[in-house]
């Protein structure tokens, strides 16, 4: 007669797993809250891997596990933004035409990124890196170039959206142009600004955003 008792179950791995995890998204983000406020304090040129790695007392191996280079560090949180405007602009009704859409995803995305941003780095800090970004030439070169990178992913998903090809049809990198140079317009504008904050942000975009129409009217009398 053959043993019918159940096998042993296998020793749960999950519970060690997320602490793993928790562990590494930890070590994460400490690196990058020193070298977002080294880089605040002292430069963005001037900060070293080193110096970013002594503050938060750990080894330049640990820093290379995590980021590629000081300028992955600098653009990390910027990143997380991106990502969350195109997950709000993804979630638009199809009703929306398309510059109706993005008005209303990034302003979504200002009304809760807050969140998403506290979860990694304070907020204070995060907008104080953007403007330093702004104002920083190496910095602000890469950013224009993802900027650029970013428009092409926008028109992409419009052009999804609206049902077009992307290369054959040029309206949907025309809108996406147009809502662009408005976002970096209103960047540059608050970045040299006294108030810092994310509403303060968000009533300039929406301020600019609502002129593009009246901006390529005919007749501005």
């Amino acid at each position: 007669m053959t043993d019918q008792r159940p096998a042993p179950a296998a020793p749960a791995s999950a519970p060690a797993t997320g602490l793993r995890e928790r562990k590494k998204q930890r070590t994460r983000d400490a690196l990058l809250r020193a070298a977002l406020l080294l880089f605040i304090a002292q430069g963005y040129e001037e900060t070293t891997v080193d110096e970013i790695t002594d503050s938060v007392d750990v080894s330049q191996r640990t820093f290379f596990r995590y980021f590629a280079n000081k300028e992955e560090v600098a653009f990390a949180v910027q990143e997380l933004v991106e990502s969350h405007f195109l997950a709000a602009l993804r979630a638009r009704p199809a009703h929306e035409g398309p510059l109706e859409a993005m008005r209303n995803a990034v302003l979504r995305a200002w009304d809760t990124v807050e969140d998403a941003i506290s979860e990694v780095v304070p907020v204070d800090l995060y907008m104080r890196s953007y403007q330093l970004i702004e104002s920083t030439p190496a910095l602000l070169a890469v950013h224009l170039r993802r900027s650029t990178e970013m428009e092409e992913r926008i028109s992409r998903l419009i052009a999804a959206r609206e049902g077009l090809d992307v290369d054959a049809d040029p309206r949907p990198r025309v809108a996406v142009a147009a809502f662009s140079g408005v976002m970096r317009v209103t960047g540059r504008l608050w970045g040299q600004g006294q108030d810092t904050s994310v509403l303060a942000i968000r009533r300039m975009t929406e301020a600019y955003l609502d002129q593009i129409g009246p901006a390529l009217a005919a007749d501005w009398r």
